[in-house]
């Protein structure tokens, strides 16, 4: 298992990164790597499948959440362009399936399920890419994932949002960096760079349900993925290595006060609406 950004680039000197994950991962789970991969191929495939199953009629119990990812998707005159915005409408609806109750992967978290799947289902799309491809996405980002959780937190409850859709975002941007063929440096450069857009974003959910603002969070975090891989794929860096950005992550979150670590006691939670919507749960 990989402590460390460190560790994952120099085990990946001589051979693709997500090789070194998945080898990783044989080790940890005693597995072949065609079981392996046989286990990640069913993740991406439920990603995808989970998008088909979108139904903009359905609502979640409280009715806070449903049918937006269907009005993003339809918008006729959208700022950013017909890619963008696919990237957009695609987080709103797997949070909007969560939400609903619906079948999503958690990736790494179900608070922070349209992330990936909103960054990388259009881009096979666009790119023509075969899911051979995409599951070295996923592997790639597990990676990034791991030491996240192993180094900071991936939970909401401990480390605030910035553990939830921040991590997700970074393990999004190192896994388009893979996707354009970018070395383990850019990747890690671009995970860098997402975490350090989201440091201590609050965990505030309204009346404690993922949904306001869960829902469109994971909209920034798959926007902010792509800018962070483009930057990256640029030769940009975020001027602090990745794994000193993962520990500052993990001290932002742990001095987080209780309220903004998603009790629904602070932030959005706190304001008037959010308590009247919050009294009529």
């Amino acid at each position: 298992m990989f402590g460390s950004v460190e560790a994952l680039l120099s085990a990946s000197a001589e051979k693709p990164l997500w090789q070194a994950v998945l080898e990783d991962d044989c080790q940890d789970r005693d597995a072949d790597p065609e079981a392996s991969q046989a286990r990640m191929g069913k993740l991406w495939q439920t990603m995808k499948q989970s998008v088909l199953d979108y139904d903009p009629t359905r609502r979640s119990p409280c009715g806070l959440s449903g049918g937006q990812g269907a009005k993003m998707a339809s918008q006729a005159n959208s700022i950013c362009g017909p890619f963008i915005q696919e990237v957009i409408a695609t987080a709103l609806k797997m949070g909007e399936q969560n939400a609903c109750m619906g079948r999503i992967v958690a990736a790494p978290t179900a608070g922070a399920c349209g992330v990936m799947p909103a960054v990388l289902i259009p881009l096979q799309r666009k790119d023509r890419l075969a899911d051979e491809e995409m599951v070295k996405c996923l592997y790639v980002a597990a990676g990034f994932g791991q030491v996240i959780a192993t180094r900071a937190s991936i939970s909401g409850a401990e480390g605030g949002c910035q553990a939830e859709v921040g991590s997700a975002s970074g393990m999004a941007a190192a896994a388009l960096v893979h996707a354009r063929g970018g070395t383990g440096k850019q990747m890690a450069a671009a995970c860098a760079m997402a975490l350090q857009n989201v440091m201590g974003l609050v965990c505030d959910p309204v009346a404690g349900l993922v949904e306001v603002p869960c829902v469109k969070r994971n909209v920034m975090g798959a926007v902010n993925a792509l800018s962070c891989a483009d930057m990256a794929l640029a030769g940009l860096e975020g001027g602090i290595p990745c794994d000193e950005v993962i520990d500052a992550m993990g001290a932002v979150g742990r001095a987080l006060p209780s309220a903004l670590r998603e009790t629904g006691l602070g932030g959005l939670a706190a304001t008037p609406t959010g308590r009247r919507i919050a009294e009529r749960r």
